[in-house]
């Protein structure tokens, strides 16, 4: 049975479960009005699309796909992508029925960069922004959406360990400690300096052993204490995924 536990944790651990809960990276377009006349951004008509190469002769929308999205306002747009292509390029669409493309531009190495586009006559020119990301990402809705999912999934999942392992249930409270920390410093400082998902996993998954462990020294061993933290981001990663597809269009 224990084989078969680990087996299964194995399985889920190196599968592409990073469609998840968890931020995700993120492109902002600040507009900038060249032309006098202004009008403002479509939305339903906009898109981004994804260039395996430079001059995007392989090409394909970014499109929906659960929080996978354009979105736009007026005067400003930003997008949410599960990965991103090598390449992008704008199709933006206005309300004054004029639709403009723009320059094919690197993907940044970033899960938060912003660029400026400037709106010419004839067309749109992308350029990467030296101004700060949005740093309020943490206040969204999406933000304390994966809060509250993670927390329930997590403590679940420990408490059906525990209860396998035979432990105190007392460990739960290390357990929703340690998910709050991870999560806000996900969310609020990691975000900003992190290139890949997988990393910001990997970090959830290390630094939440190490606090059930501190927290717990006589009730539950540094094995225990990643077996525990390995079980629990398993289960809110994968399930998370199905649950952050269901909601995405409740969410923006």
């Amino acid at each position: 049975m224990k084989k078969l536990f680990l087996l299964t944790l194995f399985c889920c651990v190196f599968s592409p479960l990073w469609a998840n809960v968890s931020p995700k990276p993120e492109m902002e377009f600040s507009f900038v009005y060249q032309t006098a006349n202004q009008p403002a951004i479509d939305p339903l008509h906009s898109e981004q699309i994804q260039c395996q190469d430079n001059q995007c002769l392989e090409s394909k929308p970014l499109g929906v796909y659960g929080l996978q999205k354009l979105y736009c306002k007026k005067r400003s747009c930003f997008s949410i992508a599960y990965d991103y292509a090598t390449y992008q390029q704008l199709i933006i669409a206005f309300e004054d029925g004029t639709k403009k493309q723009s320059n094919v531009f690197a993907s940044p190495d970033t899960l938060r960069s912003h660029f400026n586009v400037y709106v010419t006559e004839n067309d749109l020119k992308v350029e990467p922004s030296a101004a700060p990301t949005d740093r309020r990402s943490w206040a969204r809705k999406d933000a304390w959406l994966s809060l509250g999912i993670v927390l329930v999934l997590e403590l679940l999942a420990a408490a059906a360990y525990l209860f396998y392992r035979e432990k105190s249930f007392t460990i739960l409270y290390s357990v929703g400690l340690a998910n709050l920390i991870t999560t806000a410093l996900s969310w609020m400082l990691l975000v900003r300096y992190v290139g890949d998902t997988a990393v910001l996993w990997v970090f959830c998954l290390i630094a939440e052993a190490l606090i059930m462990r501190l927290m717990n020294p006589r009730k539950i061993s540094f094995k225990d204490a990643c077996m525990l933290s390995l079980t629990t981001n398993v289960t809110s990663y994968s399930i998370g995924m199905i649950i952050s597809f269901l909601l995405a269009p409740y969410i923006f």
